[in-house]
């Protein structure tokens, strides 16, 4: 009975207090050395690209760029970032002459064809933004992009101005949501690399600069280039981002997309989740209804723990954990997987993780489709960079392709795109 009750009695009042010191301790010191960790990377960054005064970043290369933004968005923001690009594609279905091409082609409009050609958008971003500037990859990103709007910029479809517009949005929205929602603010370095990096792409997307004010004479740094970007989108969106039905049409497709893997039961709230990251302007646009009192005040205190979660109790992302939407390498027959779906599993490998791991199990209990199910449908053979696109684009520009591949290997070298 003895040896029993010894067994059962709590910790001796001495044995907790030589313990409290340590506890207290650990509570001390964690959060000083979680923030001690974060911070470290983002000292020996500017280590790394020795950049100390705003003169000095006009010499920014591109592949400097480059290599400054990854790391943003594979190691320090990767949720955020994604977000914040597909929140980027979601905003220009605010302006009417978008949105009414997107419902015209019926690729965005159109349920049959809406997740694939969501899925085809991010792969082509994902490969201009996700590969070096010089790599084959990001060349090929980049002219397929070019092929798949040619046609309607040459007839008048597609505004030089939309394709400016879109552009910015692509450029700024990683640096607000970052600012907004992320555990620190963007140096004036990743700023400055995030613009560098943009400015490139849309040479490189043959885009004009002519209405931006050093358009013609030419920026400084990227930084400038943000910051001349930005007003001129604030001045557009003021201008053209004007309530549509065509805006409402398109914005629910992709609504749908957003929250299609939530049970049916919760899709009400999705949709308020989609408004809350919306401002007034985008709202009236799109006709969407402001999100509720309890939504806003959920979201927001979700959103604050997370900020300091992040900050002070979780240490930084390894190397080897880095978030990477593709595969680094072609298989045997020289085809890429993206390695997660946020919809429909769309050039999704089917292996045994994907079909049976934790995902898929989700994925088929909410009764949607898992890679490798009904055939070839969600091409489970991975993509061709010049194939990507509306599948009647498909084996069709490798001239253009070709000359296009020729003219990016001329000039786009990795260099400053200011000098």
């Amino acid at each position: 009975m003895t040896y029993v009750d010894t067994w059962a009695s709590p910790l001796p009042v001495g044995g907790m207090t030589q313990l409290l010191p340590y506890a207290v301790g650990l509570l001390i010191t964690w959060p000083v050395v979680t923030t001690a960790l974060r911070f470290q990377r983002l000292r020996n960054l500017h280590k790394q690209y020795d950049y100390p005064t705003r003169e000095s970043m006009s010499k920014m290369t591109d592949e400097e760029a480059f290599q400054i933004q990854k790391q943003v968005a594979q190691l320090e923001f990767p949720f955020i970032f994604i977000k914040s690009l597909q929140f980027a594609l979601f905003r220009t279905y605010g302006i009417p002459s978008i949105s009414t091409l997107l419902a015209k082609t019926s690729q965005f409009s159109n349920p049959e064809t809406s997740l694939k050609r969501y899925t085809d958008t991010t792969v082509l971003i994902q490969e201009m933004v996700g590969n070096n500037p010089t790599s084959e990859r990001a060349y090929l990103g980049l002219a397929r992009t070019r092929y798949l709007h040619s046609g309607y910029r040459a007839s008048g479809k597609i505004l030089d101005d939309d394709m400016l517009y879109t552009l910015a949005l692509f450029a700024l929205q990683p640096i607000r949501f970052i600012n907004q929602y992320e555990w620190r603010q963007l140096s004036d370095l990743e700023r400055c690399a995030i613009g560098t990096f943009w400015k490139s792409a849309g040479d490189a997307l043959d885009i004009s600069y002519e209405k931006l004010p050093s358009g013609k004479t030419g920026f400084r740094d990227g930084i400038q280039w943000l910051e001349e970007i930005d007003a001129w989108s604030g001045e557009y969106e003021a201008k053209f981002m004007v309530p549509h039905a065509k805006n409402r049409e398109v914005a629910d497709e992709t609504t749908a997309m957003l929250v299609y893997m939530l049970p049916r039961m919760f899709h009400p709230f999705g949709l308020q989740a989609v408004s809350f990251m919306m401002d007034n302007r985008l709202r009236k646009a799109m006709f969407y209804d402001p999100p509720s009192i309890f939504c806003v005040a959920l979201l927001s205190t979700v959103l604050t723990a997370r900020r300091l979660f992040l900050r002070y109790l979780s240490p930084p992302r390894p190397y080897f954990m880095r978030f990477a939407s593709f595969t680094e390498e072609p298989d045997q027959n020289n085809r890429f997987f993206l390695t997660h779906w946020d919809a429909a599993p769309y050039y999704v490998k089917p292996t045994f993780w994907n079909r049976w791991g934790p995902t898929a199990w989700l994925t088929w209990a909410l009764g949607r489709p898992v890679p490798g199910d009904e055939g070839n449908k969600y091409y489970p053979n991975g993509y061709d960079i010049p194939d990507v696109g509306p599948k009647y684009f498909e084996g069709k520009g490798r001239k253009q392709l070709d000359e296009t591949l020729v003219e990016l290997k001329g000039y786009r070298t990795g260099k400053c795109p200011f000098h």
